[in-house]
């Protein structure tokens, strides 16, 4: 499957689930007046987007805590950078900048991977 087959195929089990996914397009382009605008999660900067890249698809999961906050449903946020099915991790600054968005997003209780197929969630 190329990386649009699993994007959709992975939007379509996150409904199916009850996690709710959103495109996360990020970019910069020059407006009207020469002025640069950067757009998506952790594009503030070219030197925060060369070392850390989020993921395609952002979105939040139902949680159902049990004890301290009995009865209490909070979200978690969920990241997925979509991969062809054919693809393997190499060792490019792209690639690291990914990861290194997944292990922030894991370090602070969320859940983020790369993925190139659908059972991820």
């Amino acid at each position: 499957m190329n990386e649009r087959s699993v994007t959709d195929a992975v939007r379509l089990e996150a409904s199916q689930l009850g996690i709710r996914l959103f495109r996360n397009n990020v970019g910069c382009f020059s407006d009207t007046h020469s002025r640069l605008v950067r757009y998506g999660l952790a594009n503030e900067s070219a030197a925060i987007n060369s070392v850390m890249k989020s993921g395609d698809l952002i979105g939040i999961r139902p949680v159902f805590i049990e004890q301290h906050h009995v009865g209490t449903t909070i979200g978690q946020f969920v990241s997925r950078e979509c991969k062809a099915s054919n693809w393997t991790p190499d060792n490019s600054n792209h690639t690291k900048a990914q990861l290194a968005w997944c292990d922030l997003i894991n370090s602070l209780g969320g859940d983020a991977q790369i993925v190139t197929s659908v059972g991820s969630l």
